[in-house]
């Protein structure tokens, strides 16, 4: 499959791309991976202050993973192993130490979702949306710390409204809550990126280090276990439908089981 999850160093900036508009920029296994190889060696490098990360083409941030991907699953293990390994990319975003920027022009959606919120400050389009529609697309979940980060972020309320009613937020609606730190016309972001970035550099970095990490220790105190949850999920019949419906571009027909 084409597409490349790339980073550059931009003197103190190290800016990450998500690079496979075709397809609004869903991720690939590798291209997931290529996320996790980036964030070690940004994490690695002390002359790095600061992260962005931007989806290519101006219509998608991340919409979500490359659905071609599940075709071969047969097992709710194989879920399981999937979510952990989906986890270490998104929480290896959430672990860098330098503070990380979202740039979301167009839609941010599963995985989108969790790599914005996984991230410091979100800077939107107007136009750009956020969701996890799960419910209405392949019929699959979230891990514990999936579930975790929406609702820390988002609040219970529109968790439910992503994950059970499957909405599409504008982010209009999450500036409003302040969830989206700024919300601008697309030929703005760059400019409000910037102002941004130039404020965070000039920030103490150590300071930024320490309380970035005692916020993410503080988020996942007493995580739960639910891997019974998530297999139960990815075993399903229900799955597979989803998984088949979707891509022969088909209304699923879920049958709870």
């Amino acid at each position: 499959m084409s597409g490349e999850t790339r980073w550059t160093k931009d003197g103190v900036v190290a800016r990450i791309l998500f690079d496979r508009p075709e397809a609004y920029n869903a991720l690939t296994w590798d291209m997931w991976r290529g996320l996790g190889t980036a964030c070690a060696a940004i994490a690695a490098d002390p002359e790095i202050r600061v992260v962005t990360l931007r989806g290519a083409g101006g219509k998608a941030f991340v919409s979500g993973t490359d659905i071609a991907g599940f075709q071969s699953f047969t097992s709710g293990a194989e879920g399981v192993a999937y979510e952990a390994e989906m986890d270490s990319y998104v929480g290896a975003v959430e672990a860098l130490p330098q503070p990380t920027i979202a740039i979301v022009d167009g839609w941010a959606v599963g995985g989108g979702l969790a790599l914005s919120f996984a991230c410091d400050f979100r800077i939107a389009a107007t136009g750009a949306r956020f969701g996890s529609p799960l419910a209405r697309t392949i019929g699959n979940c979230l891990s514990a710390r999936g579930y975790a980060r929406l609702v820390q972020h988002a609040g219970i309320p529109i968790a439910k409204r992503m994950l059970l009613a499957a909405e599409i937020v504008p982010a209009a609606e999450l500036h409003a809550l302040g969830l989206v730190n700024a919300l601008v016309e697309p030929d703005a972001i760059d400019a409000t990126v910037a102002e941004l970035v130039d404020r965070l550099a000039a920030n103490a970095p150590l300071t930024q280090r320490v309380s970035k990490e005692a916020i993410r220790r503080l988020s996942t105190l007493n995580q739960p276990d639910i891997d019974d949850l998530v297999a139960t999920i990815y075993g399903s019949a229900d799955f597979a439908e989803g998984v088949r419906s979707f891509l022969a571009k088909e209304k699923p027909v879920w049958r709870g089981r």
